[in-house]
């Protein structure tokens, strides 16, 4: 179990929260993680990119000049792959890139990501009654009160979607605004530093508690 110091809105402590999440094991938690982030970026890819072999090209179909005869290299189509618009040789074709892994796997993999990035971890105090009108700079501002470099890649977690809150997050290149039903490992570990509202992290411990 790992304490944690929550911060208000101020960047003031006020108090404490518990993280508790079963992890795996040292030897193994590297390569966990890393096959649950290549499972969710290769199922992220579409898998859509086509070309097209020479019985596919339209065209082609007469013999561009006599066989023998006429000096020039012999040619049945003008739509070879030596020929310029002809077929590709062993183009890609549309393929499924998705990889299957286990739920129990999955959860393991996330909770383990999540827990070894307790250094950057920041509990704040819901924060959605602050904002009267979306506003970039108050946040922003509270940002830096929290202890975090604005250059900084910043990941997000709130408990639910807060519209006056993701419209204030949008137009900053480097925060991320998630929810905490859409935790991944991917933002887990491309973030430089983790921000979680405290319901957020009661509704993860709740989740992935098993």
């Amino acid at each position: 179990m790992v304490e944690c110091v929550v911060k208000n809105w101020e960047g003031q402590e006020a108090g404490k929260a518990s993280l508790d999440l079963q992890v795996a094991k040292d030897e193994s938690a590297s390569h966990i993680v890393h096959r649950a982030m290549v499972r969710q970026m290769n199922n992220s890819r579409q898998g859509t990119v086509s070309t097209k072999t020479r019985a596919e090209v339209r065209g082609g179909g007469r013999k561009p000049w006599r066989q023998k005869g006429t000096g020039r290299a012999r040619a049945g189509s003008n739509r070879s792959p030596l020929w310029r618009g002809g077929g590709v040789i062993f183009g890609p074709k549309p393929r499924d890139y998705s990889v299957k892994m286990n739920r129990k796997e999955r959860r393991l993999a996330l909770r383990t990501a999540l827990q070894g990035r307790i250094d950057d971890l920041v509990v704040v105090e819901g924060f959605e009654d602050k904002f009267s009108r979306p506003k970039t700079r108050e946040l922003l501002d509270a940002i830096a009160r929290w202890g975090i470099d604005p250059g900084a890649k910043v990941l997000l977690i709130i408990a639910e979607r807060q519209e006056l809150v993701y419209l204030s997050a949008r137009n900053l290149e480097n925060v991320k605004l998630i929810t905490a039903a859409n935790l991944n490992v991917y933002d887990l570990l491309a973030a430089d530093h983790l921000v979680i509202t405290s319901p957020a992290l009661e509704a993860i411990q709740e989740v992935y508690s098993d």
